[in-house]
């Protein structure tokens, strides 16, 4: 136990486990807002008629926030404080979900309706981007730094329950329990509503509770000599290719959850279920035809939040494995492993192609937090600055899966899922490859040649 409790002892010798919670909390409200956007594009390919590219304007609402205000949530919180950065983002979220009440009353062409979706959406979305962009690193500097990768996976495993509850709570509004799809938007605002008032809980508690504002500890090899490691931001190797990575990762990850729905139900390539699948579930998530029992829309969501299940469970999993396997290498082998399972995804195997697609979230599940962590290892005072890059490199969740719908309205589901298996060829690479970069980045830059760049 007093192991456990050191995870959250700063070098002034105060136990932070009482602000880890709490910032904790906010890993949970971020999963539960972007668990639900994952459903959002199989429900507006049914109401609103758009097809699977169109449908990740989703995405693009979504994580275009995060490219365009990752970089003002990092100045923010420069500027107010950690505090001042959180209550910035949970005030978006608020407005934003309060946005869908008047969106789904809206009577006008698809197009506008679509529309003021997805503006509402990226006003929430901007209010992730802050929070993001602050509790990420803000765990790294809530304990010893050897822990802070551990620290960051424990986080992000509350963030797992939000993403495994998040299709849970929209499936239930707005996805069809028969055979025939839904095609009303008109509960679609009750989960925001929900999120709203949850929102509006955390902001009381962050104005009264202690949010400390803690410099991160820079680390160097010679921390004799003070000017010593003080190169631009760019010429960080290790940080470069972890927004390198990163981009990917959350492309891979973004097109896998959007398309999760679309695979399952794919009407060339959908399997029907097993015998006993059937017998044991609901009538809600099964209809017959042909003699031959199917999954539902509804049936399609609870299996996204199945899979959301073995996220979780490989963040909690993740968070012990690290507490003494080295990072990196573990980043690379679970790069491997889900190279491979995309490649069965792309064999289109029946029920074995859908379990396999289930099980490689497990091996995402680790993927963000230790790209992260990995990324601002040793930055310093830079850290706040080097988090904000990193947190823009989301923007691949909005580009890369309109490539996958693309692809998929074009041949086939499966043949999209060609891009992430490709994106995690990048996060092997980088997995493994991190430690040479780290290393070498940590060394003193050579100045007999002429005088050291200016830090930005």
């Amino acid at each position: 136990m007093s192991k456990l409790s050191g995870m959250f002892r700063t070098p002034d010798g105060v136990n932070r486990w009482f602000t880890f919670t709490l910032v904790t909390s906010l890993f949970l409200l971020w999963g539960l807002f972007s668990g639900m956007i994952d459903v959002l594009n199989k429900h507006f390919q049914d109401s609103l008629h758009v097809t699977k590219a169109q449908s990740a304007f989703v995405q693009f609402s979504w994580y275009g926030a995060y490219f365009l205000l990752a970089l003002p949530a990092g100045w923010v919180a420069r500027k107010l404080g950690y505090r001042g950065g959180i209550l910035t983002g949970l005030l978006l979220a608020l407005v934003g979900s309060l946005m869908f009440v008047p969106a789904v009353r809206i009577h006008a062409s698809e197009g506008l309706i679509f529309l003021s979706f997805l503006t509402a959406l990226f006003v929430v979305g901007a209010g992730m981007t802050f929070l993001e962009t602050v509790a990420n690193p803000y765990t790294t500097v809530l304990g010893p730094i050897d822990a802070a990768v551990a620290r960051i996976n424990l986080a992000q495993s509350c963030n797992a329950i939000g993403w495994m509850l998040g299709p849970i709570v929209i499936s239930y509004f707005i996805l069809s329990k028969t055979a025939k799809a839904d095609t009303s938007n008109a509960s679609l605002y009750l989960p925001y509503l929900i999120l709203a008032g949850l929102v509006a809980v955390l902001i009381v508690a962050f104005i009264v509770s202690p949010v400390p504002d803690i410099h991160a500890p820079q680390e160097e090899q010679a921390a004799t000599k003070p000017t010593q490691h003080s190169r631009p931001l760019l010429k960080e190797k290790h940080f470069v290719l972890a927004v390198v990575a990163q981009f990917f990762y959350v492309a891979g990850q973004t097109g896998i959850f959007s398309f999760f729905i679309n695979y399952v139900k794919d009407p060339e390539y959908s399997p029907a279920l097993p015998a006993w699948m059937a017998n044991h579930l609901p009538k809600t998530m099964k209809f017959l035809h042909a003699g031959q029992w199917h999954i539902t829309e509804y049936g399609a969501g609870i299996g996204l939040s199945v899979a959301f299940g073995c996220f979780l469970a490989g963040r909690f999993s993740g968070s012990a494995i690290l507490r003494f396997a080295k990072a990196h290498i573990t980043l690379g082998i679970y790069g491997l492993i889900n190279t491979l399972m995309m490649l069965l995804v792309c064999l289109n195997l029946g029920w074995i192609s859908i379990i396999t697609l289930m099980l490689s979230y497990f091996f995402m599940s680790i993927m963000y937090p230790t790209i992260f962590a990995l990324g601002i290892r040793g930055l310093g005072e830079k850290t706040k600055l080097a988090a904000s890059w990193i947190v823009m490199s989301i923007v691949g969740g909005a580009v890369m899966p309109m490539l996958m719908g693309w692809m998929a309205d074009k041949w086939s589901m499966r043949v999209g899922f060609l891009m992430p298996l490709g994106c995690f060829v990048v996060i092997m690479f980088y997995g493994f490859m991190w430690q040479s970069f780290f290393r070498n980045d940590m060394k003193p830059e050579e100045t007999t040649s002429g005088p050291m760049m200016a830090s930005h």
